[in-house]
């Protein structure tokens, strides 16, 4: 990886305070043309309720929701512990960020496009790929063929593909990658993964990364304020990894109901809130107070 002086600050913090600024945005549109294939320009970078910093966010998730030059709507979310449901709280966050942006008495051609992209540090599930992509598709039950919408624009008929309207979502299972970097997605998903940067690298975002994110750069302040996310982060995946075998271990013989609950009693007895053990375990908050 080289010295000190090329050690690079980790994607999840960085997207959280320095890829907001309109300074830095070459890095963020380099990861955005690498993970969506093609060139992305950033116009702005959006506010929502999904995307307010909040006092448990140094273990969970950092989103950026950012407009691009064709009005399109990119959500990026970076998840470092395991999460239940994971898959339609992104369902969710899509669908909000499409409601956001369409106001009342618009008409259904104002709706964007919203592209989902998700930085997983856990394992969500199985599959041999560390790259997913999801998408719509009509598809003849007969004929195998993909359908092609018809619409009207500016007095011309016009064809659509249904990818050019319906949400893509792209998961990026960041601890499957175990290759040598090679291409521009190689690169970015070692740099990822495990912070290095290639010298001569040549992927879109990364010779600018290599500039404005190193970790030497940053303040003293800076740095420790940085050091202390790593650290939780690091302690709450031990805790939840412990709380989880402890749980299952003990709860395996009495069925998944009392398993979830000895989860629960566990995280609980590891140092979690109600509210963590509750969003953690799929439960609310009702029913975790009740185990407790």
């Amino acid at each position: 990886m080289g010295g000190l002086k090329d050690r690079y600050i980790r994607f999840d913090w960085a997207i959280k305070r320095l890829l907001r600024q309109k300074a830095n945005f070459d890095v963020l549109e380099g990861f955005l043309t690498v993970f969506i294939g093609e060139e992305v320009k950033i116009v702005e970078i959006l506010e929502s309720e999904g995307n307010q910093q909040t006092p448990d966010d140094k273990f969970n998730r950092v989103d950026i929701k950012a407009r691009n030059s064709k009005g399109e709507i990119i959500l990026v979310e970076v998840q470092n512990t395991s999460e239940l449901y994971y898959l339609e709280r992104i369902l969710y966050g899509v669908a909000k960020a499409i409601t956001e942006h369409i106001h009342l008495g618009d008409t259904y051609k104002e709706v964007k496009k919203v592209y989902s992209i998700s930085i997983l540090y856990f394992d969500i599930g199985k599959g041999a790929d560390y790259l997913y992509v999801g998408q719509n598709k009509f598809i003849g039950v007969h004929t195998n063929d993909q359908l092609v919408i018809t619409a009207k624009e500016k007095g011309a008929l016009v064809q659509k593909s249904p990818a050019e309207i319906f949400p893509e979502y792209i998961l990026v299972r960041v601890n499957e990658f175990d290759k040598v970097a090679v291409t521009p997605l190689e690169e970015w998903v070692a740099y990822l993964k495990s912070g290095v940067i290639k010298e001569n690298t040549t992927a879109p975002g990364l010779q600018e990364a290599r500039k404005k994110l190193q970790y030497y750069s940053m303040t003293d302040a800076e740095r420790y304020a940085y050091d202390e996310h790593i650290n939780a982060v690091m302690i709450q995946n031990d805790v939840l990894g412990n709380a989880r075998e402890e749980g299952l271990a003990e709860g395996r013989a009495e069925g998944r109901a009392e398993a979830k609950k000895d989860i629960v009693k566990s995280m609980l007895s590891n140092g979690l809130s109600v509210e963590q053990a509750a969003k953690y375990s799929g439960l609310t908050v009702e029913e975790v107070e009740s185990i407790k």
